[in-house]
């Protein structure tokens, strides 16, 4: 196997990887007030019941809010069609895995400023940032191996 396929394979499970990993996140924010119940239900914590409490309520007198994480989840899983572009040619679409990485930037300062606004704890935006830290790891990966691909195919 050439060293170019052998990139091209490591771009593409690197990228399955991410793109798996951003369906999921996509998908679990549908369900949301099942889920937070089941947390509830393992875990005893002041925060998440809290949360717990304003969803069931929204959900029983507001349901039209949580149309909002709705969308949250479509966003999720739009963004992950883009990625299909990396796969077909990552050296030209190289422009959607930046996007990426200053769209994982994007959730600090998100968290930072809207967190405190609408009275999140700060260990939570904690939590929030670190998708955003974690999620430019595969990308800055990616980047790396597509930058090597594209040297490989101009020398």
């Amino acid at each position: 196997m050439s060293e170019r396929s052998a990139l091209e394979r490591r771009i593409r499970a690197w990228l399955f990887v991410f793109v798996v990993c951003l369906v999921l996140s996509g998908l679990t924010a549908f369900p949301l007030v099942s889920e937070v119940r089941w947390g509830n239900a393992l875990v005893d914590n002041i925060w998440l019941r809290r949360v717990g409490e304003g969803l069931d309520r929204a959900d029983a007198d507001y349901p039209f809010l949580l149309y909002g994480t709705d969308w949250l989840a479509f966003a999720h899983l739009v963004i992950a069609v883009f990625f299909y572009g990396v796969y077909r040619d990552p050296v030209r679409n190289i422009w959607i895995v930046e996007a990426g990485m200053i769209a994982c930037a994007g959730v600090i300062p998100l968290a930072l400023i809207c967190g405190p606004i609408r009275g999140i704890p700060f260990w939570w935006s904690v939590i929030d940032m670190s998708f955003g830290v974690f999620g430019v790891i595969p990308l800055l990966i990616l980047r790396r191996m597509i930058k090597r691909l594209e040297a490989a195919a101009t020398s």
